[in-house]
């Protein structure tokens, strides 16, 4: 063997990542200093969703006025529905 000297006790040593895996295990991966994640959890600096979650309102879809008034549109359609079926 060569002479190579492996130094792998201070990463076995570091705290470990937080984050539950898709398999609900826990992942292995070393946390980053300062951290309680790896860099592919959200350790990593500038990692992570905006704050007051911005990506949620790009197009309003599902805000609240846009449900309310899909709800009231429904509600007209079924009026005219019923009026129409009485026509026949």
């Amino acid at each position: 063997m060569s002479g190579h000297v492996r130094t792998t006790s201070p990463m076995r040593a570091s705290p470990r990542c937080g984050a539950k895996t898709r398999s609900s295990g826990a992942c292995r991966a070393p946390a980053v200093h300062g951290k309680t994640r790896c860099r592919m959890h959200g350790g990593a600096k500038g990692s992570g969703a905006p704050r007051a979650n911005r990506n949620a309102r790009k197009h309003g879809l599902f805000t609240r006025d846009a449900i309310e008034e899909r709800r009231r549109i429904r509600e007209v359609l079924g009026e005219v529905r019923k009026v129409l079926e009485g026509m026949k």
